[in-house]
């Protein structure tokens, strides 16, 4: 699943292209890739201008204009969700956007798991979504992290707690910090807070440097892929040396997700 480095790339891949534009046509070929009736949202946004194009977690928002009246898009790309700039459409196009300036930004996804939504205002869901990781301050991530009694990968994972991070991310920060994704929230120590507070940012960036991770479907906006792939230190490491310590990477499940560590570096 794309997660915040992946988003934000194809936030910054495809806001050039669609910022400042008008939408002359929008389509949904799969009627559940819409929330609400595809119809009237075809309707609702033909017309609109993008006025900017956010990242709000995993989410895309465009922020939308059209007679003195403002209202929003949401984009959820979920698994294997991808907006590409003038993609060739095919057996796996969703939904589909049409720019005045004759561009086509087209919705792939293989497993229909994504979804858009217009609306007049953020929805509740997002409203309820935790602070945006990086930039989130140090003490306030320490005082939320300490007083919750919750596994630090399943924490992590909690998007009430923070917005955006996922598994790749979780497994990669936790493992710069040496905490074991078992240890629990409320007993991590002021300065391992800070340390987690400063790798999850650290590995947030190096990501977006990198232009995401392509294990799978994940492609940005102009169809390439990104390149953190290879530099991931522990993610999908199982039974292989610890590039630190050389010990054998472990994997467990935890919050019913796969979760790699090394029982040296990180240990509980």
């Amino acid at each position: 699943m794309p997660e915040l480095p992946e988003v934000e790339t194809v936030r910054r891949t495809l806001a050039p292209v669609v910022e400042g534009r008008t939408i002359a046509a929008a389509s949904f070929a799969w009627p559940r890739t819409c929330v609400g009736d595809p119809c009237a949202t075809q309707a609702r946004l033909t017309g609109q201008r993008i006025e900017r194009l956010e990242r709000y977690g995993k989410y895309l928002v465009f922020h939308l204009r059209s007679d003195g009246r403002s209202s929003l898009l949401v984009v959820h790309l979920r698994m294997t969700g991808n907006l590409l700039v003038n993609g060739a459409p095919g057996e796996h196009t969703r939904a589909s956007m049409t720019l005045d300036d004759g561009t086509a930004v087209v919705y792939q996804d293989i497993r229909k798991f994504g979804r858009w939504q217009w609306s007049e205002r953020l929805p509740a869901r997002l409203a309820a979504l935790g602070p945006e990781p990086l930039e989130i301050g140090r003490d306030e991530f320490t005082a939320r992290l300490r007083s919750r009694r919750a596994r630090l990968k399943a924490l992590l994972l909690d998007q009430e707690f923070l917005r955006g991070l996922g598994n790749i991310y979780a497994d990669e920060a936790l493992f710069r910090a040496r905490l074991h994704p078992l240890r629990m929230g409320i007993g991590v120590g002021p300065r391992k807070a800070r340390d987690l507070h400063g790798a999850i940012q650290a590995v947030l960036r190096d990501a977006i440097d990198a232009g995401g991770t392509s294990i799978r479907d994940y492609r940005d906006s102009r169809g390439a892929e990104g390149g953190f792939q290879h530099r991931i230190r522990i993610y999908g490491r199982d039974g292989e040396p610890c590039v630190n310590c050389g010990t054998l990477v472990r994997r467990v499940i935890v919050a019913q997700r796969s979760t790699h560590f090394c029982p040296r570096c990180q240990r509980r």
